[in-house]
Order: C-alpha cells, then sequence, then structure tokens
C-alpha cells in the first residue's frame, strides 16, 4: 500500500472515533440522562482542558524520545479503554471527570496524526506537502460523516452504544498506527543545551514572534467558534420538535445527518486550499474563515425546518469553509514557518490555542451565558443565541484584518513540499 493511502486510512479513523459521539452526545446528555444544562458545557470543555497541556507535552515527547507514531498508538488504545468504561457513569460530575481522561488521551493525537502526514509526505520522493496532504485529509471529514451516519442510522444518537462505537474503532486505529512508516524524534540534545532546549520547550520562543504570538491568539478565538456549533448545532436542530408544525419534519427525525452536511462541505473546501492558500495566503484564507463564521451563525439564526429550510442547509454548507480555512491552513502554515525540530511542539502549541484556551473559552462562556441570558422556563431562545455567536465571530474578523500582518509569499509556501 502506498504512503499516501496509508496516511488516509489513517486520517479516516483519526476523525471516526470521534465523530461517533462528538455531535450526539448532547441528545445522549439531555435527552436520555435528562442532566443539567450548565454542566453540559462542561463536557465540551473537557478536550479544552485537555488541550492546554496534552498536545504539548506529547509533542515534546514526540520531538525529543518517542516515534511520533508509537506515541499515536499507545494514546488511541487508551482512549479506547476509557470510551468503553464512560456509558457506566451515573452522574454528570463523574461523566465530566471521566470523559476528561479521555480527552487527554484523544485531543494530542489530532496534531500527532498532522506531524505523522508531513513526515510522512516529506520522505516521499514523489509528494508534494501542500498539494497532497488536502485530499489525505479530508478523508478524516469523511471518517467523521460516515461515524456520524452509522450513530444516527442505527439510532444510537441518543445511547452509550455510541461510545462502544467509536471505542472499537480507535482500538483498530490503535493497532494499526504501529504498521506506520517510522516518524522518529528530530532534536538532537547536544551538551551545551539551555534548560528551555533540554525540556524541549523551544517551541514556547514562538510566542515571542509578535505574528506568531497573534496568529495563536487569534486561532484561539476561532477555536471558541468552532465548540459554539459542535456543541449546540445538533440539540438546536432536535428542538425543533418541541413547535408542534416541526415535530415530525426530516431535520428532527434525522438532526445528525442534516449536521453531517458540514462535514460534507468540508471534503469539498478542503480540496480548495492548496488553490487559496498559494493565490490568497494565510491572512486571506483566515479572514474568510471568520466571516464565514458570521455567516454559520447568522444563517442557524434565522432557519427553520420548512420554509427556513434553505438556511440551514447554507449554514452547514458554508461551515466547510469555516472550520477548513481555519484548521488545516493553520496547521500547514505553521508548518512552513517552524524549525522540523519543533514539528511536534509546534503543531501541539497549534492544538493548545484552539482546542485548549479556544475550547474552554468557547464552552464554558457559551454554557454560562446561554443558561443565564437565553434560556427562559427550561426553553433556549435559539435565535437571540446564535445571533449572539455570529456578533462574536464578526468582531473577530474584524479585529484579525487589522492587526494581523502578513505580506503573502507563494514561494514560502511552495518550500513546505520538500
Amino acid at each position: 500500500m502506498s504512503i499516501k493511502n496509508r496516511l488516509i486510512v489513517m486520517n479516516f479513523f483519526q476523525f471516526f472515533v470521534w465523530g461517533a459521539w462528538l455531535i450526539t452526545i448532547a441528545n445522549f446528555w439531555f435527552g436520555t440522562k435528562h442532566w443539567e444544562g450548565t454542566q453540559f458545557g462542561l463536557v465540551f470543555g473537557t478536550m479544552g482542558i485537555a488541550s492546554l497541556f496534552m498536545p504539548t507535552i506529547t509533542g515534546i515527547i514526540a520531538d525529543r524520545w518517542v516515534n511520533a507514531e508509537k506515541l499515536y498508538g499507545v494514546l488511541h488504545i487508551l482512549y479506547a479503554i476509557v470510551l468503553f468504561f464512560l456509558p457506566q457513569i451515573t452522574t454528570p460530575d463523574n461523566f465530566i471527570y471521566v470523559m476528561l481522561l479521555a480527552m487527554c488521551f484523544y485531543m494530542p493525537t489530532i496534531a500527532l496524526s498532522n506531524s505523522i502526514s508531513y513526515n510522512g509526505l516529506k520522505n516521499s520522493p514523489d509528494s508534494d506537502v501542500v498539494k497532497d496532504f488536502p485530499p489525505i485529509r479530508v478523508w478524516g471529514t469523511i471518517g467523521f460523516i460516515a461515524a456520524m451516519w452509522i450513530t444516527n442510522l442505527t439510532g444510537n444518537k441518543a445511547t452509550a452504544y455510541q461510545f462502544y462505537i467509536a471505542g472499537i474503532a480507535a482500538v483498530l486505529l490503535g493497532l494499526y498506527s504501529f504498521t506506520l512508516p517510522k516518524c522518529k524524534p528530530q532534536h538532537t540534545k547536544s551538551d551545551n543545551s539551555s534548560f528551555v532546549e533540554s525540556m524541549g520547550l523551544e517551541a514556547f520562543r514562538l510566542f515571542g514572534n509578535y505574528k506568531m504570538a497573534l496568529f495563536f491568539i487569534f486561532s484561539m478565538f476561532l477555536g471558541g467558534a468552532l465548540q459554539l456549533t459542535n456543541a449546540y448545532g445538533d440539540v438546536f436542530l432536535d428542538e425543533f420538535k418541541s413547535v408542534p408544525e416541526y415535530t415530525d419534519s426530516f431535520v428532527v427525525k434525522y438532526s445528525t445527518i442534516i449536521m453531517s452536511i458540514s462535514q460534507i462541505s468540508e471534503t469539498l473546501f478542503i480540496l480548495a486550499i492548496p488553490f487559496f492558500l498559494k493565490r490568497f495566503g494565510i491572512k486571506q484564507v483566515m479572514l474568510i474563515s471568520m466571516l464565514a463564521w458570521v455567516l454559520r451563525f447568522g444563517l442557524f439564526a434565522y432557519g427553520n425546518p420548512t420554509d427556513g429550510l434553505w438556511m440551514i442547509i447554507m449554514s452547514c454548507v458554508v461551515y466547510g469553509m469555516a472550520f477548513d480555512f481555519f484548521n488545516i491552513s493553520g496547521s500547514l502554515f505553521v508548518e512552513t514557518t517552524t524549525d522540523s525540530k519543533i514539528r511536534s511542539s509546534a503543531q501541539g502549541l497549534f492544538m493548545m490555542m484552539t482546542n485548549g484556551f479556544g475550547a474552554v473559552l468557547g464552552s464554558f462562556t457559551s454554557g454560562w451565558a446561554i443558561q443565564k441570558f437565553f434560556t427562559h422556563d427550561g426553553v433556549r431562545d435559539w435565535h437571540t443565541i446564535w445571533l449572539s455567536f455570529s456578533a462574536y465571530a464578526l468582531v473577530i474578523a474584524i479585529l484579525f484584518a487589522i492587526f494581523f500582518k502578513h505580506k503573502h509569499n507563494p514561494e514560502e509556501v511552495a518550500n513546505v513540499s520538500h
């Protein structure tokens, strides 16, 4: 099997093991367990807490001591073990603690999968990273969609079986990863290494660069936007069932499949990244992403399952641009602007800012705000909620356009190919 096909399999299952429960866990929490709304934000907050330190720690380990593909495999197997235990939990507090443990094992694998992919492509003489990585990464989105559909069509979007589906796939991925091409540590220790170098903390020096520091800060704010749609998108559609005229609509019955349009859209926009990144550069691509978030939330605010269905569908289509133009392009930007010796550490930092600080910001703040300001007699005012999120994304876009200075150099992007 070619290196590209081997990486495709890895990316497919990387996101399959997440998609099996990420979008539907709200239905399990609210519909099956009937647990309180404020604490639900903490479930997505666990991803942020884990991403504050785990991707960075594992990135340092992969840069200095352990092959990335081996560390990746061990983490997925540990993640699977925790998922199998998760359905046994009977209280929301304990559920959050166990979910935090699961996220400590899963979240760093996202950054590691990028490092493994980039390493494999760079060591393949006929590969171009900027050109070949997006079509490989698109299979991760296909895996996410496949998992969502399996969970929904098997009637498990509100049951504990969604965690078993993810766990079984994670075990298979963990075992498979040991067969991947070796991704050895690139950092070599010298006798006169400083304390920072000895501990593998060089990547943190990136914050000393004004442009990189701003990039990471705005990555954090956009990471917050991503958690808003992950946490509340499916339950928003599902709650249309409380309106008599929408109770039996397709949107309510198959809310997860409707939401999967977002991931289907991803597959198209991922393939467009090489063109946009080489043509316009990282600043313009990320600005497009931010404006797409404005539309994502705004269209949700005015959509409904009948005459406003087109708005819900368009919101899901726009999501592909909002997510890909930020996450995938951001990862490639980090790869083009950092030394190979801190490759995994730098990707870990990007994860820390987006799925770490960003997720904590988005999850905790939104959970508190929705419960305090937008929930009346147990009913959530989704119109105002989505408009508030849209305004948040618009403010970020304006500030980014003003403060982030980056002159696009097509050759800089091309250099990462080899």
